[in-house]
């Protein structure tokens, strides 16, 4: 965190996956005074102020309010819009870009296209967060082009662990795993917890009991295999005593085929996410 350390952090959009990495900045002893954001909402805008954090309305213009203003006094400026919005949002300060590193958090939209929407701008780097970066729990795959100096790409690691762990990929083709494999992957869990408290109380439990052994346990498996030196399928050989109730659940989940079924849940979303990309390349 060292290197984010006096560096001027500006976000265009103050949204929710914006919102989670300052609260991760300055969780992480960042100067609240040191991030400007730039949305149109005059309620974002309030609630970061009550924060002690620069905000401004990105559709005025004057010479102290508006995007521009942000970006000019940036070391690294976050796009952390909607992809579909992202080409006219940005057109209001690509001009006033110079130095600054650029890391964007948009899903889909390659550098390339990124580098044509700020009028041939290179200095991007790419990132795909996920939804537990809310609570500084997050898995972050960032993309650098090999132009892209080693100092600029600790900026950019420094800038999203403030939110949890981050992994570089070699190829930008590679986020599209990075978003099967964690960035659309809470939902897979949440979809499993939905399907383990809805059939333990069909097995008697209530609502609420089951949903917090249920949770308790993902988040206890979780952290055993985060600290464990041995992998998952160790692990699960490990807690699988022959003929036992975990055996007997393991096996029914392997006649059903459970490691097909989420391969081709996690295809379907890397598909989904190589056309989305194309779309916004177009």
């Amino acid at each position: 965190m060292a290197e984010l350390k006096g560096k001027k952090i500006s976000f265009i959009g103050g949204g929710n996956m914006a919102q989670a990495l300052i609260s991760g900045l300055i969780g992480r002893g960042i100067n609240p005074s040191n991030i400007t954001v730039a949305d149109p909402s005059e309620a974002i805008r309030d609630q970061l102020k009550q924060r002690k954090i620069n905000a401004v309305d990105p559709t005025a213009n004057t010479e102290t309010d508006n995007s521009q203003v942000a970006v000019k006094g940036a070391d690294v400026v976050v796009l952390a819009v909607k992809p579909q919005v992202m080409r006219q949002v940005v057109s209001d300060f690509a001009e006033v870009l110079d130095r600054q590193l650029v890391v964007s958090v948009a899903a889909g939209l390659s550098t390339e296209s990124l580098s044509k929407m700020l009028g041939g701008y290179k200095n991007i780097v790419r990132a795909m967060p996920n939804t537990p970066a809310m609570i500084q729990k997050g898995a972050t795959g960032l993309y650098a082009a090999d132009y892209i100096t080693e100092a600029d790409k600790t900026l950019a690691a420094s800038l999203m662990s403030a939110s949890g762990l981050v992994s570089w990929v070699e190829k930008e083709e590679q986020l599209h795993a990075v978003t099967a494999v964690s960035g659309s992957a809470p939902a897979y869990f949440f979809y499993m917890l939905e399907a383990m408290i809805d059939a333990a109380v069909e097995q008697g439990l209530d609502s609420k009991q089951a949903a917090a052994l249920a949770m308790q346990t993902a988040l206890g498996a979780a952290q055993m295999a985060i600290t464990s030196e041995e992998a998952p399928a160790e692990l699960r050989r490990k807690v699988t005593s022959p003929n036992g109730t975990t055996q007997a659940a393991i096996e029914s989940l392997q006649q059903d085929n459970f490691a097909q079924v989420m391969k081709k849940a996690m295809q379907a979303c890397y598909t989904r996410s190589e056309e989305i990309s194309n779309e916004l390349a177009d």
